[in-house]
């Protein structure tokens, strides 16, 4: 069997979605969290047999018998992939992630409020934040791109809830026991409430095991979906999941439910239920994959800098040091788009402490990292 990532450019470029829609058929795309992958079989089936049966109206709604069957499909994929018992009947089905997320920020905090977040960190954090009327506070990562519990003691004075993201993107770090309760310590001393972005949960490509944050911190609430780890970001839907001593979701208003899309809820099902061999292969792909970098990078670009990830698709690259970039203080993004015709994501996006950085997605063929690679290090190996 091959891999779930042999997907050709040409059939890539078919794709109506915005990671090969963006730039010109000349720039080769690695930044967006799409997956170049094979749909999982389960799927397609799934979501073909619900249109071609028509079933597709509303989601039921968490009174309905059939309102809880997003988080038992989620329940028994935590079981299996974390060991954590997930309490279904205390979840609330929410139309994504982030706006889940917002919901329940609205939820817990009042207007004006301040939300740490821990720069570099997923861009639409403080997007959605602001969006709420929340106060955007930094508590940026340490250096090795793990939580700084005193910079979280000090951004936790001037805040009433806590935005994490677990496993981080883009650095990849997955927040260890001993970091979750202590930030759960802090939480408590300072009277903040955590929310925890869990949708890269799935993805852990190293060693360490996921710890979910409600396991530790009983009061926290987390977001999950099927979105990342499946390649599903176009059939949105997620779930609010409280910790045993969070009650705030009976709180969340009705109407949020109104945005879960039926097909999508559908589809995530089916990849909960049916996809563990299918997310092994992809995981296994992606582990290859940092392979590649590593050895790429300590050949061609031994000035850049990266910390392997523990978690999610992404190399989060420190660039500063390389010839291209350290002669001029270039951003190293806009030398790759605009004289390597590859696209990435741009560090300074990400806040405080992306500058100079890239995100480069492993989610891909060998032979379509393997040329995002020889653009990257052709580009930036030589001064400008």
């Amino acid at each position: 069997m091959g891999s779930p990532f042999d997907v050709t450019v040409a059939d890539l470029r078919r794709r109506t979605s915005l990671k090969w829609h963006t730039y010109p058929d000349d720039v080769l795309p690695a930044f967006v969290a799409e997956m170049d992958v094979l749909p999982l079989d389960a799927v397609v089936d799934a979501t073909t047999a619900a249109v071609a049966a028509g079933d597709t109206g509303y989601e039921p709604g968490p009174n309905s018998p059939r309102g809880v069957a997003y988080a038992e499909a989620f329940a028994e994929f935590a079981a299996r992939q974390h060991g954590w018992d997930v309490p279904v009947e205390r979840t609330r089905m929410v139309p994504d992630v982030m706006i889940g997320a917002a919901e329940v920020l609205a939820v817990v905090t009042a207007p004006g409020d301040g939300v740490v977040v821990n720069p570099p960190v997923y861009p639409p954090f403080r997007a959605f934040v602001e969006h709420a009327g929340r106060r955007v506070v930094d508590a940026p990562l340490t250096p090795a791109g793990r939580l700084d519990l005193d910079a979280l003691d000090r951004a936790f004075r001037d805040a009433r809830a806590y935005l994490l993201c677990h496993p981080h993107n883009p650095t990849g770090t997955l927040h260890s026991a001993d970091e979750l309760r202590g930030v759960g310590e802090l939480a408590t001393r300072h009277g903040v409430r955590v929310v925890a972005d869990e949708i890269h949960a799935p993805l852990v490509v190293g060693d360490e095991p996921f710890v979910p944050t409600t396991t530790v911190i009983p009061d926290a609430i987390a977001l999950h979906s099927a979105s990342k780890a499946f390649n599903l970001a176009g059939l949105k839907t997620a779930l609010a999941i409280p910790g045993p001593a969070a009650d705030d979701l009976r709180r969340l208003p009705e109407i949020v439910g109104h945005g879960v899309s039926h097909v999508a809820s559908i589809a995530h099902q089916a990849a909960y239920r049916r996809g563990d061999a299918w997310l092994a292969d992809v995981l296994a792909a992606v582990r290859s994959n940092g392979d590649l970098v590593a050895a790429t990078l300590a050949d061609r670009l031994p000035q850049a800098r990266w910390h392997r990830p523990a978690a999610t698709y992404f190399a989060w690259l420190d660039l500063r040091e390389v010839p291209a970039v350290a002669s001029t203080g270039a951003d190293p993004a806009r030398l790759l788009l605009e004289r390597g015709r590859l696209a990435v994501n741009a560090g300074p996006t990400f806040g405080p402490g992306g500058e100079g950085h890239v995100r480069l997605n492993l989610a891909t063929s060998t032979g379509i990292l393997t040329e995002a690679l020889d653009r990257l290090t052709t580009t930036l190996a030589a001064p400008r």
